[in-house]
This record gives structure tokens, sequence and C-alpha cells, in this order.
């Protein structure tokens, strides 16, 4: 699903990776490319919240189409995320782990975050923006929730990558995790996710609208859902915000 091939397209400013990536897909311009861009006026996370966006972090967007179904191409947050921590390895951030269903965090605090969008071109197939966002260079603060930053992480006196750099070592490490879901199916990368599962067999409320489910979380099923161990038996939950605080 990831095009080793792909172009690649850098804005100075634009309102949103992602939004670009919709634009251009309603007009049946889907890559596949690559969308990056130095700064966002208006970046979104998931569900709609704004995501700050400040000038030396990486805010990229990958738009193609695909004959896969939905729920195939939503793999591709896992493959992202186990990419992204790896990536962070290899420049010297230690213990990035992974925060279900779409968080990279460092010590505890969110680092990165996934966002796929998709819909259904003029042609009748699928289209797909797969957006990262990492902070490299600065966190946002004031969140509903802690961040950090590469540069915060790293050791003392280590000097942090460039979002270019960052990307360009991100880059085939996704291909090569997007490939394996291709040719092995998601066992590979959910082996993997889980390996850096950031809480397991902690207590978390996940909320889903105006429900909330408490529990303990125990894997990852073959489809992404998340494991969870309830007073009412297991349950798997496809959707739904995380929280780890204030969980009796």
């Amino acid at each position: 699903m990831i095009d080793a091939r792909a172009s690649v397209e850098v804005f100075e400013e634009i309102d949103s990776t992602n939004l670009e990536a919709r634009r251009r897909a309603e007009r049946g311009e889907v890559g596949p490319t690559w969308l990056l861009a130095r700064r966002q006026s208006a970046g979104r996370g998931r569900r709609g919240r704004a995501w700050i966006s400040f000038e030396g972090n990486l805010f990229a967007t990958y738009v193609f189409d695909t004959a896969k179904a939905p729920a195939e191409v939503a793999l591709l947050g896992f493959a992202a995320g186990v990419a992204i921590a790896e990536t962070m390895d290899a420049f010297g951030v230690p213990g990035a782990a992974l925060k279900w269903p779409n968080d990279v965090l460092v010590g505890g605090a969110k680092a990165a975050g996934i966002l796929i969008d998709s819909g259904i071109g003029r042609d009748g197939r699928l289209w797909a923006a797969l957006g990262l966002g990492v902070n490299v260079a600065v966190a946002p603060h004031a969140l509903d929730q802690a961040t950090t930053s590469l540069r915060e992480k790293l050791p003392h006196g280590a000097e942090a990558p460039s979002a270019g750099a960052f990307f360009a070592g991100l880059r085939p490490r996704l291909e090569v995790w997007a490939a394996r879901i291709d040719e092995e199916g998601f066992e590979p990368v959910r082996r993997a996710w889980l390996a850096r599962v950031h809480g397991l067999g902690n207590r978390v409320r996940i909320l889903q609208g105006a429900e909330a489910i408490e529990g303990a979380i125990v894997g990852l099923s073959p489809c992404g859902e998340l494991e969870l161990d309830t007073a009412g038996g297991r349950r798997l939950i496809a959707a739904g915000d995380v929280l780890f605080a204030n969980v009796a």
C-alpha cells in the first residue's frame, strides 16, 4: 500500500496536508504522493481535534487509491506507529511506545500521532490518506494529554534531526512494514506493535461517545481491535479514546 516510487511534494505552509490530500482525491488526483509541510495553519487530529503545528516538526500525508477494503487500509496506522517508533530508536530517542490506536509515546507523553482519512473516488475506488505528525523539534502544550518532542528526550548534547531527516529515516521503514501486510497479513505488524504497547495489563477507561467502558488491556486482535478484560468478560474495542488516569 506504500509505493516506494511515490513522488514527494513539500509546502512551505498549508492548512493541512490531510485536507490537501482530501481535496486532491476528490478531484481524482490520488497519487500515490507524499505531501509534506514545513508549517500547517489548520492541522487536524483524530475526531476533528486541532493538531498544533510548529515549524521544525514533521507533517506528512501519503495519499493513494486502492482496491483494498477500508478495514485493511486502517491497519496501516499500526504499521506507521511501529515505523515511527523504530525511527525514533535510530535517532537515539529511548523508550518509544505505542498507545492504541494511533499515538506514539516517549516517557508516557505523546510524541507523534497518526490519522487515516478515506473516501470513495470518482471511479468508485477507495482513496486513503495516511497522515503523520511527529514532534521532532517542539511539543505543543495545554492539550488534554502530556506531550513531548524528540529534542526533549534525546540524551544531553545530542542534536535533534531535522523534520526532513526524520522523514528520510521513516519512509523506508514504513514501506517495509506496509509490504509485510500486503505479503504476510497483519500478524507480523501486530506482534511488533504489541512488543511496544503502552499500558499492557493496565486498567483503562474507553470513551465511546456517551458510553465509558472500563477494563484492563490484554492484547490486540487480528483485526486491530483493542482487547479489553472487563467485569462482563472480554471486549473487543474497534474505536474510542483510551484514558489511563482516574480509573478506580
